[in-house]
């Protein structure tokens, strides 16, 4: 296979050497484990002892069965097949049907560091040049008592760069949510600029601000990726401001995508829950009539539309994150080679 047809396997894929969000905090629970599936891998998640998240390849290193079907005990994970215990490092630590067995003390299952931020379980991916997970860097309404936020997430039928290209795309807000409740506003002719910001870049709409969807914040250049969007709210919307979103894409496999996104309000305590009950109790069908737009639009744009597409000038965001991801891409494989050929002799 060519080094071009590489990268964009691999691209594909879901770049290694970064922390994706797996799951909702909530989803996994003291007594039972929880099978997620990110990059292509099956993955185990559960609570040990302490309650802390762990994370495992679901897979027995016994005879191949699902971990995730297993039960949790006394904070260890064990196989339904035969019992098999482990525990988050992937160290078997009993065979109950065969005492003193030699399986026992054996690293034997692949592990994966998890960190749990804001509602979400994150978990890392290791790549040759990043074996070692680096600090988590999250976006700083996370930690910001005036921001309040909650945690959603979704399940996409389409290759996360789709929905990447479509946060790039400022563009296609007027069009495709033109009939929506925030979105309805805004000029159909504009051009858009980019600015590159300290851990990426904006993409801005140049005629037109606080309308409608008008800019979009893809930060790049850190160990979680995400982007950052405001849409803006009337009065009515309740108190904070405009409403921004905080996104995060997993490729589940090459053909689907979770995305986990946090609806976020310059709001703090009364005003906060306010905000919260208003949203919950009556806009919060508008933002998912507003997604769907978009999930229906990407799920059914041809696989091979890269190959066929024509750019212009209002695309300038995603050619600039395509370029940033193959580039990645590269030095990954071209990593990976280099510890083939010194493994090798």
């Amino acid at each position: 296979m060519s080094t071009p047809d590489r990268v964009r396997e691999r691209v594909s894929q879901g770049l290694l050497g970064q922390w994706y969000v797996v799951a909702k905090s909530v989803q996994v629970r003291g007594e039972k484990p929880l099978g997620v599936q990110a990059l292509g891998r099956k993955l185990v998640l559960w609570r040990d002892a302490e309650g802390a998240v762990r994370c495992l390849a679901d897979f027995c290193p016994h005879r191949g069965a699902p971990l995730s079907r297993g039960e949790v005990l006394e904070g260890r994970i064990a196989c339904r097949y035969h019992g098999i215990m482990l525990d988050g490092m992937g160290k078997i630590v009993r065979v109950p049907a065969m005492p003193d067995c030699p399986m026992e003390g054996r690293l034997a299952a692949v592990s994966y560091a998890v960190q749990e931020a804001n509602d979400g379980v994150f978990v890392y991916f290791p790549s040759v040049e990043q074996p070692e997970p680096p600090p988590l860097v999250l976006p700083k309404e996370f930690s910001d008592p005036e921001w309040k936020s909650f945690l959603c997430s979704s399940p996409w039928r389409c290759n996360y760069q789709y929905i990447a290209d479509n946060t790039a795309d400022p563009m296609h807000g007027c069009y495709l949510h033109a009939d929506s409740f925030t979105l309805a506003y805004g000029a159909k002719q504009d051009l858009v600029r980019m600015e590159r910001t300290e851990g990426g870049f904006i993409i801005t709409r140049v005629g037109q601000v606080g309308e409608n969807f008008d800019w979009a914040e893809l930060v790049t250049d850190t160990s979680a990726p995400y982007f950052r969007l405001d849409i803006p709210y009337p009065p009515a919307g309740g108190p904070g401001g405009p409403f921004r979103i905080l996104g995060f894409m997993t490729p589940v496999d090459t053909e689907r995508t979770r995305i986990f996104f946090w609806r976020n309000r310059r709001v703090s305590g009364i005003a906060g829950e306010a905000w919260r009950f208003l949203f919950r109790a009556f806009y919060e069908k508008q933002h998912w009539d507003v997604l769907e737009q978009d999930r229906l639009m990407l799920e059914n744009i041809p696989y091979d539309a890269r190959q066929r597409e024509l750019l212009y000038q209002h695309d300038m965001g995603l050619v600039r994150l395509r370029r940033i991801l193959a580039e990645r891409a590269k030095r990954q494989i071209e990593a990976e080679d280099a510890a083939q050929q010194q493994k090798a002799g």
